[in-house]
């Protein structure tokens, strides 16, 4: 494939590595809340929370790299609603991708826990403590993460699609080519 045809090299990285993360935060998230009170919940809370704050600032990074590299073109012979699919799943990615870090540390922020990310550098609290916006912004939080795995789940499965019914190569542009020596 063609430099036009693929993905640069960071964006890549920055997708795999930003589908890593999600992927364990989410499935953290899942976990953690069922556990009992404990040092072991207390630990995979914050955690979850150094997950969050640096998704964040991977998807910042994911971001402003978007927006100076222009992405590949769309395959030809892609039909036109699929296209405003795709466009339209990405821009909703971008935003879960914010919406959801953002709604967590406000959420810590409201119930008096606050962030210190990989246990040095302290986050400020954007929100007053206030156990009935903590209360509210648990569910939007919640409600987030769920719509996230819901676009990452219709993402991977267009993907798959592409790759295994339609065979037109749409994975590839993101996918890590092998070190040529």
């Amino acid at each position: 494939m063609t430099t036009r045809e693929r993905y640069t090299t960071p964006a890549i990285a920055l997708h795999w590595l930003l589908a890593l993360m999600i992927l364990g935060a989410l499935g953290m998230g899942l976990y953690m809340t069922g556990l009992p009170f404990s040092m072991q919940r207390l630990k995979l809370y914050n955690w979850h929370k150094w997950a969050g704050v640096t998704i964040l600032v991977l998807s910042a990074a994911r971001l402003l790299w978007r927006l100076t590299h222009r992405p590949p073109t769309d395959p030809p012979g892609m039909p036109a609603w699929q296209v405003r699919v795709a466009h339209a799943v990405h821009i909703a990615l971008y935003g879960v991708f914010f919406a959801v870090p953002l709604s967590g540390w406000a959420y810590s922020s409201a119930s008096g826990f606050p962030i210190v990310w990989f246990a040095v550098l302290p986050l400020p609290d954007f929100v007053p403590v206030d156990r009935d916006l903590a209360d509210t912004l648990k569910l939007v939080h919640h409600w987030l993460a769920y719509a996230l795995a819901a676009l990452v789940a219709l993402h991977v499965a267009a993907a798959l699609k592409h790759q295994f019914i339609d065979r037109d190569g749409l994975l590839r542009r993101m996918w890590p080519q092998p070190h040529r020596t």
